[in-house]
Formats: structure tokens, C-alpha cells, sequence
């Protein structure tokens, strides 16, 4: 028996010492938890706020402005712009530089002033059902206070005409929700097209980034420096199959959330898979840059898991991005899974044109060149 514990305490010992010999190996064991956890601590966030809306107000009056004053006092609804034509709310609405939108009739203040109840349109975008509901439940509260008040002030002036406007549904301003794209707020209709951006990039990744450090493991990679091939030519044999897979994989996430979860595609389809294929570069790009910077498939794995858990997090998948501190924020413009989950969703679900989303596929576009130009510079015809 003392012979078995002296063995597994020596083996115990060359296994502990040779892993935490690799200096590459120790970082990826200490350091990306750490980061991971402060990314966690700062970007997992599920209060929202500062729901960026837009304002139409076609009433103009003081009680149209005390109204608009009073969502912006709430802390939730940021109004980042007032426009003058409903064709312009819409397109503040595909472009996603809105969440919601406030809509105020010209006949707003006369009904208030009149007795009669006055309805206010806010529009919703329905593309996140969770966002959605919850400003369903932040504006049902705001107007049940504003006519609280509103009453008090009418009370003051007129308890007779106070009574009167005290019926309906609670109030003399009457909320009337609209949810664009996503009418019954589906979940599947938002998750799925989603869960098709997170899948791509998951086996994308976890199959280039294993391409080059498998040949420094097998030993052929020595056998191809002594080859007059060039470094770009090496990494385009490597990608090309991937890419191919990769095509693969896009048309069968996208053949069955449509036919099996039933999620519609209300855009165009050639755009799609224009946009999908940029989306399948930038995703090739990192497995590779990920497999020429690891010595071994075991630190490839480990690197490919903690890019990908951050990549998810700093997505707006599940946290929404501007609840985020603006430094994590910033730190979201260097992650494609962001750019594919705007490209993917407006595609299904606002029916997006290129005209919309053509400086998400740029971004795209830019991070998956530049990182595939580094991938390339990394490989040097040395064993290092």
C-alpha cells in the first residue's frame, strides 16, 4: 500500500510540474478567469435602461413635451431623436438606432383639455421579446403616474371635471403599445435566428482551431517549412475546407430553425448568405489566429473556450449592450458575434436591406481581413 501512494504521488507530481512548466499553458489556466469573471461581474446586467427612443410629436404642446420630460426623468427611455414624419421613426426603427419609439396626435392636448381620454402610441421593437416586455411594464408605469398627477392638478382646478376623467382604463393618457417585427413577441422568433449566429461561430472555431497547431503536433509542420511554400498560400489550404464546412453549416442551422421552428425569413435570402459568409470569415479568421499563437491542441481548446464564453457575453445575446460599462462597450466593437446577431436578426425579422446593414457586413468585413492577415504574419517558417 505505501508503494501505491509513493507511485501515485510521484506521477502526481510530473503531471502537476509538466503542466505548469508551459508558461502559455500557466496564463491560460489563471488569467482568462479572472477576466472572465470581471467581464461577467460588469457586463451581466439584466435591469434595462436607457432604452435609446425616438420622439414624434405631432401635438407640440406643453402637455406633449411634459409627457416626453417625463418618460426621459425615468431613467429607462434615453430620447436620442425627434423627428417630424413617421417615415423617419420607421427608420430609426430598422436601423436599430432606436429601441421604441413615443408617437404623440396632434389631437393630444385638446382631448386631455376636453375630458376625454388621449391615447399616446409607443412602438417597440420586438426584435428582443425580452426588451420588449419590459418596456410594455415601464411605460404602463410612467402614464399611470403622469395621470396621477394629472388628476391631482385637475382635481385642484376642477373636482367636478376630476371625477369625470377618472373612468376607462385608468386615466385620461391611455398607452397603446405597438411590437414592430415580432408582433406576439415570440421568443423562438428571437432566439433561434440568434442561437443560428452563436452555433456558426461555436463549430467555425473549434474546427480552425485546431488546423495549424495540429501539424506542430503530429510533427508535419517541420516537413511543410522546408517546402517553398508561402505563409498566405498555407493558411488559405488551411481555411478552404473550413470555409466549405462552414457553408455547410450555415445552410443546415438556417433550413431548420426556418422549417422547424418555423421562424420566416422576411428579408432577402441572396443577402443572408452574402452576409453569412462574411460572418463564416471573421469566425475562420480567429480559430486560426487562435491555433498559430497555441503549441498545442490542449491550449487551443482552452483559448477557443474563453474567447468564445466572453464573445457571448459581450454579444447583447443575453445582456443588453448598453447597459454596459462604456469601456466593456467599447470592448464589444472588436467582437463579430455582435455584428452577426444585428445582421442575422434584421434579416429574419425586420426583412433589413443592405442599405440598413451595410456597416455592420463592413465591420465584418474589416475584422475578418485584418485578423486573417495577422493569422498569416504568425506563421514563420520556424518550429517557434
Amino acid at each position: 500500500m505505501p508503494t501505491f501512494f509513493i507511485r501515485v504521488w510521484h506521477l502526481f507530481l510530473k503531471e502537476f510540474i509538466q503542466t505548469l512548466r508551459d508558461p502559455r499553458l500557466r496564463f491560460l489556466l489563471f488569467v482568462p478567469p479572472m477576466i472572465q469573471l470581471l467581464a461577467f461581474g460588469y457586463a451581466a446586467n439584466l435591469d434595462i435602461k436607457h432604452i435609446p427612443t425616438a420622439v414624434y410629436d405631432e401635438s407640440r404642446t406643453q402637455l406633449s413635451r411634459d409627457l416626453a420630460d417625463t418618460f426621459s426623468a425615468s431613467g429607462y427611455f434615453d430620447l436620442v431623436a425627434y423627428v417630424n414624419r413617421a417615415e423617419e421613426m420607421a427608420a430609426l426603427l430598422d436601423k436599430g438606432t432606436v429601441k421604441a419609439a413615443l408617437h404623440f396626435g396632434p389631437d393630444l392636448a385638446r382631448r386631455v383639455g376636453g375630458g376625454k381620454q388621449a391615447p399616446i402610441q409607443i412602438i417597440v421593437a420586438g426584435t428582443d421579446s425580452n426588451t420588449a416586455a419590459v418596456v410594455q411594464n415601464y411605460s404602463a408605469q410612467i402614464i399611470q403616474g403622469y395621470n396621477q398627477r394629472l388628476l391631482t392638478r385637475q382635481m385642484n382646478r376642477n373636482p367636478a371635471l376630476a371625477a369625470m376623467l377618472n373612468v376607462g382604463s385608468g386615466g385620461i393618457i391611455e398607452p397603446r403599445l405597438r411590437f414592430w417585427y415580432n408582433p406576439d413577441l415570440s421568443s423562438v422568433r428571437f432566439y433561434v435566428p440568434g442561437i443560428i449566429a452563436l452555433l456558426i461561430l461555436m463549430l467555425t472555431l473549434m474546427l480552425t482551431s485546431m488546423a495549424v497547431v495540429r501539424e506542430k503536433e503530429i510533427g508535419t509542420m517541420e516537413q511543410i517549412m522546408v517546402t517553398p511554400i508561402h505563409p498566405a498560400e498555407f493558411i488559405l489550404g488551411k481555411t478552404l475546407p473550413f470555409a466549405l464546412i462552414g457553408f455547410v453549416q450555415v445552410a443546415l442551422v438556417t433550413t431548420v430553425g426556418v422549417f422547424w421552428f418555423g421562424v420566416a425569413i422576411q428579408g432577402s435570402l441572396v443577402l443572408l448568405a452574402f452576409s453569412l459568409m462574411i460572418y463564416v470569415l471573421s469566425a475562420l479568421a480567429i480559430g486560426l489566429l487562435i491555433s498559430t499563437i497555441s503549441r498545442t491542441q490542449q491550449q487551443a481548446l482552452l483559448t477557443t473556450f474563453f474567447f468564445f464564453m466572453p464573445a457571448v457575453l459581450l454579444s447583447g445575446f443575453i445582456f443588453p449592450i448598453a447597459n454596459m460599462p462604456l469601456v466593456v462597450q467599447a470592448l464589444t466593437y472588436l467582437n463579430p458575434l455582435r455584428y452577426g446577431l444585428v445582421v442575422i436578426r434584421g434579416i429574419f425579422l425586420k426583412g433589413a436591406g443592405l442599405d440598413v446593414l451595410w456597416h455592420q457586413l463592413l465591420a465584418l468585413l474589416i475584422l475578418g481581413v485584418g485578423l486573417m492577415a495577422l493569422a498569416v504574419s504568425r506563421v514563420r517558417k520556424t518550429l517557434d
